[in-house]
């Protein structure tokens, strides 16, 4: 396929290769130089990588502020032992 640059050096994307990669319009792409070309890719969004990631039965907050507390009973009752 060749395609012409335009005057604002755009060049469209055909709508086949844009079915193939999930190319929607809004959607922001990486070009990167590839040798003497362009490779052009779909961006990963933040939303698409969190999703990617293995979920667990809990949000990671939700541990962080129940193991602050734990620390928190924890330091308590050693000061309690140590306080005269």
């Amino acid at each position: 396929m060749t395609y012409k640059v335009g005057p604002k050096g755009q060049v469209v994307l055909p709508k086949v290769l844009r079915d193939e990669l999930g190319i929607a319009p809004g959607d922001e792409v990486v070009l990167e130089r590839d040798g003497t070309g362009i490779r052009v890719q779909k961006a990963v969004t933040g939303h698409e990588l969190w999703a990617s990631l293995p979920q667990a039965d809990t949000n990671p907050l939700d541990e962080l502020a129940q193991s602050r507390r734990r620390d928190r009973v924890t330091e308590d009752r050693r000061a309690t032992r140590l306080d005269p």
